[in-house]
């Protein structure tokens, strides 16, 4: 799949999108390693949001390094189908067996701020997520797992308390779009 067409391709629903959109295509034409985490200062990422049949919950995991409240996701590193990693990232850490995109196109498009941290006992700089998300529905009966490595917690949260749980405001702005999203285009 070629990267730069898919972003190219995206419709944005704001200014952020718009802006983050086009310093991503700059990433892509400038950085060759935008793919994997080669590339330490920017690298593509892809997370899912998911809902419930009903459309008032969302599955949210307690991210261990951010200490917060977040949607499942991860690097692609080296993938080109970006659903394809959302959708693993999501059975990984959640258990969650059946989920399927909405609308099987990008939804959410950001440029993430990562802080520094320790992960494996090694320290990670500082840097950027080009970040592709997909509004996507799961079971909200199926039996969840915690992935300890990523996370100590997972739960079927009500649209209205997610904003609040998330101690990042860029990602808080982020579940707005998503919420707003679901709601406005009644998939």
């Amino acid at each position: 799949m070629n990267i730069r067409k898919l972003i190219e391709n995206y419709q944005p629903s704001n200014a952020q999108e718009e802006k983050d959109r086009q310093t991503i295509l700059k990433w892509i034409d400038t950085f060759d390693d935008v793919l994997t985490r080669d590339n330490e200062f920017a690298h593509f990422a892809s997370s899912a949001f998911i809902v419930n049949k009903t459309r008032d919950k969302a599955l949210m995991i307690h991210h261990n390094i951010f200490d917060s409240w977040a949607w499942t996701g991860g690097h692609v590193d080296g993938e080109t189908d970006f659903l394809a990693v959302a959708l693993r990232e999501a059975t990984e850490e959640t258990g969650i067996k059946n989920v399927r995109p909405l609308t099987g196109k990008i939804d959410l498009l950001n440029i993430d701020p990562i802080p520094g941290h320790f992960k494996n006992g090694q320290w990670v700089s500082s840097h950027v997520h080009l970040s592709v998300g997909y509004l996507c529905e799961g079971d909200d009966a199926e039996i969840l797992t915690i992935q300890e490595d990523e996370n100590s917690a997972n739960k079927w949260m009500d649209l209205d308390e997610i904003v609040s749980k998330a101690k990042d405001f860029h990602l808080g702005s982020t579940y707005v779009k998503a919420i707003t999203k679901i709601k406005e285009q009644k998939l």
